[in-house]
């Protein structure tokens, strides 16, 4: 079982916790995590454009002069996509762009993702996360308590108002509850803080 240090919100350390190896120390498997990391991407989008083809263009019936004898191209439609405010060539149309996969692969790819960050040292345990006021500066000494320099999730146990609202306004820091988190999450931030409350709720859900 991997073991890390668990640190308070002031950067001094509150003892050592073990980890779950079937979470904390899976196999490291890229394309899994490629793929879920795709399929929420492409859940995300919305597939709503649209544009008119010729024949969804209003007009453009009648033919706009004789075939022959004009000395110009023949044209049978001033809707036609040559004509301005002609019909778009292969107009793109709405389209549902969602993926599925599975639950096993979710699983998988998380696990994966998490461990990385173990073996890479990217992840930090903190015994707990609480502000006395919901003021930024309360998470900016946190932030640098714990040299969290680069893009920062947390991921805390249960929904703190307190801590979400210290934290919105600083850069690349962004915090999330623990039955949001997700392999996209995980590869998204350079660093992972995951409260002990969110590491016992993680090991619970998922069997370990």
């Amino acid at each position: 079982m991997p073991t890390v240090k668990v640190y308070k919100m002031d950067g001094s350390e509150a003892g050592e916790m073990q980890l779950s190896d079937k979470i904390f120390n899976a196999e490291y498997n890229e394309p899994l995590i490629h793929q879920a990391v795709v399929t929420r991407l492409a859940n995300e989008r919305q597939g709503t454009k649209s544009t008119l083809s010729r024949t969804e263009v209003r007009g453009g019936g009648a033919k706009p002069w004789r075939q022959k004898g004009t000395g110009r191209a023949r044209q049978g439609s001033i809707r036609a996509p040559q004509w301005t405010k002609g019909g778009v060539v292969f107009a793109p149309k709405s389209r549902d762009f969602s993926k599925k996969m599975n639950a096993a692969a979710k699983r998988g790819a998380l696990f994966s993702a998490l461990s990385k960050k173990v073996a890479d040292g990217e992840l930090i345990v903190v015994d707990k996360l609480e502000v006395k006021e919901a003021k930024t500066k309360e998470m900016v000494r946190f932030q640098q308590a714990l040299k969290l320099e680069k893009r920062t999730l947390v991921v805390m146990d249960a929904d703190d108002a307190g801590v979400i609202r210290a934290s919105r306004n600083i850069p690349k820091f962004s915090t999330l509850p623990v039955a949001q988190i997700s392999t996209y999450e995980v590869v998204a931030n350079a660093m992972i803080v995951l409260t002990k409350g969110a590491v016992e709720k993680i090991e619970e859900v998922y069997g370990a």
